[in-house]
């Protein structure tokens, strides 16, 4: 898949400016399996991922927020009241932000089959130094996980790993926290991949924009496990980004929260 940039709503062909932001993704190109990534926060990005799913109209919703047991329990009725289907998620203890931000991408697409690929906390805690084969449980090889990074990449995503935590996890706490990202972009993968086979696709996966790079995320695994899908990865950004690992890209404005590092500061 060729990066685009989507400017005033219309994709364009690859160039190097900078994107301009956008209201909705309605007019993405077909794909088999689309990732659209978000800032987790910022309710422009799900109004977008709204629009997306409108659009693309998938067979199957995949969303790294829910587990398989979560995503098993959301029904037809359910999705038609969004008070019941937060608490049948138990959406308020999950730690993900205002439901009222998520509830419309599941009465996007009202017939589409949900999967879930997120790894709860606790077991996230209880993986950290544990092999990643061992972890995954299923057929990590095809996804990577029987062979370690790159060391430009491992380093790099270390660095990344210790920005997002305000520089204040220790050094020796970092290559867990890359193993664990590997782990859920992986699960990302194989949930798209078990979403496409079940229904036929198209599917929409619904994860965080570091997910869903083109350059070691969620879609390069799954195309290192399936080359003959058609993959269209999005990114939301709040900043201006320079030629950012995504087939497309998005520039909102921010989202008003206070500084997470503050605390440490």
């Amino acid at each position: 898949m060729k990066r685009y940039i989507l400017a005033a709503g219309l994709v364009v062909a690859p160039v190097m400016a900078q994107p301009s932001a956008l209201e909705n993704l309605r007019d993405l190109p077909r794909a088999d399996i689309v990732f659209l990534g978000e800032v987790h926060d910022n309710p422009l990005h799900h109004q977008n991922q709204s629009d997306g799913i409108t659009a693309i109209r998938p067979a199957a919703l995949v969303f790294e927020m829910l587990t398989e047991a979560q995503a098993a329990r959301v029904t037809p009725d359910l999705r038609k009241d969004q008070t019941a289907l937060q608490a049948a998620l138990d959406w308020d203890t999950s730690g993900w932000p205002d439901f009222a931000m998520y509830y419309p991408l599941f009465t996007a697409a009202p017939q589409a089959a949900i999967f879930g690929a997120g790894l709860p906390r606790d077991a996230a805690r209880a993986a950290m130094g544990q092999p990643l084969l061992q972890v995954f449980g299923g057929d990590g090889a095809r996804f990577g996980l029987d062979r370690p990074l790159p060391d430009d990449q491992q380093t790099t995503r270390e660095a990344l790993q210790a920005r997002a935590h305000c520089d204040a996890l220790p050094d020796s706490l970092l290559p867990a926290m890359v193993d664990i990202q590997r782990l859920r972009d992986a699960m990302l993968a194989a949930a798209a991949l078990d979403a496409y086979r079940a229904t036929g696709g198209p599917v929409v996966v619904i994860a965080g924009t570091g997910h869903t790079r083109t350059d070691w995320g969620a879609p390069a695994l799954l195309a290192r496990a399936e080359p003959a899908l058609d993959i269209l990865a999005v990114g939301q950004f709040e900043t201006a980004t320079h030629a950012p690992p995504h087939d497309v890209h998005i520039v909102t404005a921010p989202h008003p929260r206070p500084d997470p590092c503050a605390a440490f500061q």
